[in-house]
């Protein structure tokens, strides 16, 4: 069954790659969507594919990758859209 997850996460998680590992992340589960750092120290990611690797994403985000210290994950499902091709670092804000 296919997903997507609009994720926040919070705590000191800009500043220690985690953009890059969850795109690694991503990659290696076949998940589409994006993350992007939010300016007021927030990681916004989307996560769209299959249910089980989605989850896996978001577990990857409650612990983040070295340097990060995850305070809190916000999760929203929502209707997959079918909308990405691959998964990229979006790098502003709107």
């Amino acid at each position: 069954m296919k997903v997507r997850a609009n994720v926040l996460v919070i705590g000191r998680v800009q500043g220690v790659f985690f953009r890059s590992e969850t795109q690694d992340e991503a990659i290696r589960h076949s998940v589409a969507g994006w993350v992007r750092n939010l300016p007021d120290g927030r990681v916004e990611a989307v996560f769209e594919g299959e249910k089980e690797n989605v989850e896996k994403m978001i577990e990857f985000c409650r612990k983040g990758p070295p340097g990060a210290s995850v305070t809190k994950v916000d999760v929203q499902w929502q209707n997959f859209t079918g909308e990405f091709k691959n998964f990229k670092i979006k790098y502003e804000y709107s």
